[in-house]
């Protein structure tokens, strides 16, 4: 756009603004007073509402999450039951570990008695004028070291 059609196209913009505000005082059907009052009372009543809206709905809010007695209800319900299962699983880890001492403790013993069993055989089934077999070794291993 050249600087003459600029110049046109700002020109024309002033003119049509002027006649419009020419033609909008010739044709108004109120004064300028009135208009101005009626728009401050549109703008009041706009406000009004607004102001209403959010009011309504600051309050609804408010009820949903003034409504907390039952989740707090629902929340401590939850609570204890996961106490409670806390507790259920201690007594198991408990029981369990009483079960483990007390089967690795018996195993122990048959291990040791079996150990006996075979060193008396092996000591009846020997004659007196041999010597004990060297190199037999009997080991007997100890379940609780781990723990």
């Amino acid at each position: 756009m050249s600087a003459k059609g600029a110049f046109g196209f700002v020109a024309g913009g002033i003119l049509g603004a002027a006649a419009g505000v020419v033609a909008g005082i010739l044709l108004a059907p109120r004064s300028g007073a009135e208009s101005r009052a009626m728009a401050a009372d549109a703008m009041n009543d706009a406000w009004d509402t607004a102001v209403d809206s959010y009011e309504r709905g600051s309050r609804v809010v408010s009820e949903k999450i003034g409504s907390r007695p039952g989740m707090d209800v629902t929340a401590d319900e939850l609570r204890a039951k996961v106490d409670l299962a806390r507790e259920r699983m201690e007594q198991l880890r408990d029981s369990l570990s009483d079960a483990v001492t007390t089967t690795s403790s018996q195993v122990q013993d048959v291990v040791n008695t079996a150990a006996d069993k075979v060193v008396t055989a092996t000591d009846a089934a020997a004659p007196a004028s041999e010597t004990q077999a060297e190199g037999v070794h009997v080991e007997v291993v100890d379940g609780n070291a781990e723990e």
